[in-house]
This record gives structure tokens, sequence and C-alpha cells, in this order.
């Protein structure tokens, strides 16, 4: 099954450069349709110029993205250097504290198709 999702240009930009291996995402309704094997074609925003597929090669869910951020390297988000608070402090301006508590939060390993 082939998913689609909007990720702006600098994480864009990172999965395209093999640097980003794990996509930060809630587990909501769309992402729980999402399961190992499955393809993701991610769109860039805000131009919607271009447009890169992975493959999902696992999916792990947790709580909160602190919990998440903690068990994950920062190396797997193209975010070594930052702190933990400051990865939640950039996830919280694309999702809220509260969506986060309704729906949990979802890693996504994924693999660049050449």
């Amino acid at each position: 099954m082939i998913h689609n999702m909007s990720l702006f240009e600098k994480p864009f930009n990172s999965i395209k450069l093999g640097r980003k291996v794990v996509e930060v995402r809630l587990n909501d309704e769309k992402r729980r349709k999402i399961n190992v094997g499955d393809k993701i074609e991610f769109t860039k925003i805000p131009d919607q110029n271009e447009t890169l597929t992975i493959e999902v090669k696992d999916l792990r869910k947790y709580d909160t993205f602190i919990d998440m951020y903690e068990d994950i390297s920062s190396k797997d988000f193209d975010a070594v250097g930052e702190s933990i608070k400051e990865m939640v402090k950039r996830t919280y301006e694309i999702y809220s504290p509260e969506q986060e508590k309704e729906w949990g939060t979802l890693a996504i390993t994924i693999n660049l198709e050449k």
C-alpha cells in the first residue's frame, strides 16, 4: 500500500540525502493504517514540486515524543547536537501536546528507495 504525506523542506531533504531514517508522526487514524513493507510518498511543502518514496522498515509506538526521543538516537532523526527538550519543542510547532495525549506518537523507520 502507498500512503501520501507532506514534509517540510528541511526533513524532506534530510531523508533525500539519507541522513534521516526515522520519521516522527502522531499515531493518529491515518498513521494506524501503515504497515511494515508499505510505501510512503512524501511531497515537499510548501512548493509541492518534488516527491520521494520510501519503504517502511519498522513502526514503534510511544506515549509521548519525549519517550520516543529518549529511546531512539538523535542521529536517526538527523538531529545530532539537539537536546531532547529542543527536539520536543520543534515537534510541538507541528503537533500540539493535546494531539500527542490523544493519539500517542509513532516512529516510522524508513528506507529511501533508489
